[in-house]
């Protein structure tokens, strides 16, 4: 499933934390390539994302998708069925 008329969803404001090797990131990140969805990806590796990661939404497990609203709340979301279901979601508005 792709996006039907090529217009890319706004990601501007969201981010993927992630570990190369996590099965549920590899999945998260292969949703994003079939749904053409570019992220800002931040590896856990690096320990400035992972203190970043822990200090926002208060623990350090991944992939966890950071959503920065417009209204100023950023929102954690941790669990890969949950974060694939929000970019599809993201896909079909477009």
């Amino acid at each position: 499933m792709t996006n039907q008329n090529n217009t890319m969803p706004d990601t501007s404001t969201m981010s993927l934390y992630h570990k190369a090797t996590c099965p549920f990131c590899l999945r998260v990140r292969w949703a994003m390539q079939r749904l053409g969805i570019d992220l800002e990806l931040r590896s856990t590796a690096d320990p400035e994302h992972r203190s970043d990661l822990l200090a926002g939404g208060g623990q350090t497990m991944v992939p966890c998708l950071r959503i920065d609203h417009p209204d100023g709340q950023t929102q954690w979301m941790y669990e890969s069925a949950d974060i694939i279901d929000y970019l599809k979601s993201l896909n079909d508005q477009n």
